[in-house]
């Protein structure tokens, strides 16, 4: 009931932009195929920032 007021902590926003990042990679694969490779490394480099954050 009172989760709405409760912040996302900075792993939570990570998860969040890395699940975002990789949907619009596999949306581009289809036609840019560049673009495609760069969301993948940027997806890649915040999972880097979220297992920074586990250890």
């Amino acid at each position: 009931m009172f989760g709405i007021f409760k912040k996302k902590s900075e792993k939570e926003k990570l998860q969040v932009q890395y699940e975002k990042l990789l949907k619009e990679a596999h949306t581009l694969s289809t036609t840019n195929r560049k673009m495609s490779d760069q969301k993948t490394f940027e997806a890649e480099e915040v999972m880097k920032k979220i297992e920074q954050l586990n250890s």
